[in-house]
């Protein structure tokens, strides 16, 4: 057979991952603070995008102006003292109106009410609404702008400023505070020095004793462990300050390797104690702080901002909405988009940026769609968590919300990744709701892994130091409460809540039990 060449017309389907379609794929998983920001280079780089206010969005101030020039029209001619122009009482009448009552009230009651304190320089009569505006005035600002309670917070200290202010104190000689200032600078937000000691002063033209002198003087200060290079150094100078650091303490603080891995044989064998000491010197050590720098303020800290808010209803049931905070305002302007295309000659270039923005706008909204869908269903899956708590917690997979809505898991996916919802229970991630099941004894109903892990960490914190329960006793406990479950799978997730051994909790119960008693 002779090869050739022909031609056919065939028709067929594809699907083809378009810009578009991607950039509304990336949507649905960002976050708000991601959201924002994209948004943000998009009203940058597009004209026709522009953020609307909240004004705005209940409605056009164009309207409401027009409103109030038809109510101005129908009863400007009022005779009721109020100018329909200005919006206020008319001075005229405020003048005859006003004077007129409390000349009767001093007539009838033989009451001067006109000046209780003639002495104080002030006017016979005081405009009421002018001492409103300056109440709420600010010093020094404009009349009407009401007072911002921020103002008036007091700054929280942060760790530098704190030893700053004890430096001059300690080191007298203005050499030492340079150093000082130097070593301060290089501190993390845990108080942990973190800088080469001979770098240091090979920068500063010193020799390394005198650093190590000013560090030493600077370990002193307030809060303890300040300043340290270790956390055996940490613990070491608190350990000082209270006069606590002696042969058996110092080689424990050596060894917090072993303290860690809880290897407490070896312990009493390297610091020559007993068991009862050892259980002393851990006790002590547990009051010690490791992070000496973290009560001080170290920058602004972001709060979680909710995407959607849940709220009991009248009915008996629950109200899902999206948050209003974190819904983007945008809007192309068509109006703009007319008047700049009657004298602009690049016309392809503003109908890329009509097609972009039209684009933007709808998929923003069918993100807020989804988002609302994904989660009216979790409600209404989690109802029983939410009446009850976490021991009601339903299991619950992608698949399930994702056949629920008529969507693929994939989009569920996307959806509860990096969001979170404010539920009369607290905030939680909208992650938190799907849990693996449990089997239940005798056919029962099956359990959410997140609910079985709750139990176990409440029969743990409710055990005494007499009666530490271990992983079989908590697989009989779950087991008598309805719930199947393996021991190895108990210590799994003893093991994921960093939960130690029955042993181990039992040396440290009794060493806290202990220092209570002290």
């Amino acid at each position: 057979m002779a090869l050739s060449a022909n031609l056919f017309l065939r028709q067929s389907q594809s699907l083809v991952m378009t810009p578009q379609l991607m950039q509304s794929i990336q949507l649905l998983q960002m976050t708000h603070f991601e959201l924002t920001q994209f948004i943000a280079q998009e009203v940058e780089k597009n004209p026709l995008l522009e953020f609307t206010s909240n004004d705005e969005d209940m409605g056009s101030s164009g309207d409401r102006e027009a409103k109030d020039e038809r109510f101005d029209a129908s009863e400007e001619s009022g005779d009721d003292g109020f100018d329909r122009n200005s919006g206020d009482l008319t001075s005229d009448w405020y003048e005859s109106e006003n004077t007129g009552h409390a000349d009767r009230l001093n007539d009838e009651l033989d009451t001067n009410f006109s000046n209780v304190f003639p002495d104080d320089g002030s006017p016979q009569r005081a405009d009421a609404p002018e001492l409103l505006s300056q109440w709420k005035s600010m010093p020094g600002g404009e009349a009407g702008e009401s007072y911002d309670l921020d103002d008036f917070v007091a700054g929280q200290i942060s760790l530098r400023d704190h030893l700053n202010e004890q430096i001059p104190f300690s080191l007298p000689n203005m050499a030492d505070r340079l150093i000082a200032q130097h070593l301060v600078d290089q501190l993390d937000d845990a108080g942990y020095l973190q800088a080469d000691l001979g770098e240091t002063a090979e920068r500063l033209g010193t020799t390394p004793a005198d650093v190590e002198r000013v560090l030493g003087a600077l370990q002193l200060l307030d809060p303890p462990g300040i300043f340290a290079r270790s956390l055996s150094e940490c613990l070491a100078i608190q350990l000082r300050q209270k006069d606590r650091f002696d042969p058996a303490m110092e080689r424990l603080i050596q060894n917090l390797e072993l303290l860690a891995r809880r290897d407490f044989a070896t312990l009493k064998r390297l610091c020559g104690v007993d068991e009862e000491d050892l259980l002393d010197m851990m006790a002590e050590i547990r009051q010690l702080n490791p992070k000496p720098g973290s009560g001080f303020e170290t920058g602004m800290s972001e709060a979680i901002m909710p995407d959607i808010v849940v709220r009991a209803s009248a009915d008996g049931g629950w109200l899902v909405e999206l948050n209003p905070d974190t819904l983007p305002r945008v809007l192309v302007s068509q109006s703009y988009f007319a008047s700049v295309s009657k004298t602009s000659q690049d016309h392809a270039f503003l109908s890329e940026c009509l097609q972009n923005a039209n684009w933007l706008t709808r998929s923003l909204d069918q993100r807020a769609k989804t988002i609302m869908k994904v989660a009216s269903e979790i409600v209404r899956q989690q109802d029983a968590f939410l009446m009850y708590g976490v021991d009601h917690l339903r299991p619950l997979n992608l698949k399930t919300v994702a056949d629920a809505i008529k969507m693929h898991e994939s989009t569920v996916s996307r959806v509860t990744s990096n969001k979170y919802m404010l539920t009369p229970r607290g905030l939680f991630e909208l992650k938190y709701f799907f849990t693996v099941s449990i089997g239940a004894v005798e056919g029962g109903d099956s359990h959410s892994a997140e609910a079985v892990r709750h139990k176990i960490r409440l029969l743990i914190s409710h055990e005494s130091p007499d009666a530490v329960l271990s992983d079989d006793d908590i697989v009989d406990t779950l087991k008598k409460g309805g719930i199947e479950l393996a021991r190895r799978t108990v210590a799994k997730y003893r093991e994921a809540m960093n939960i130690p051994s029955s042993v181990q909790r039992r040396r440290e119960k009794r060493a806290l039990a202990k220092v209570a008693s002290f």
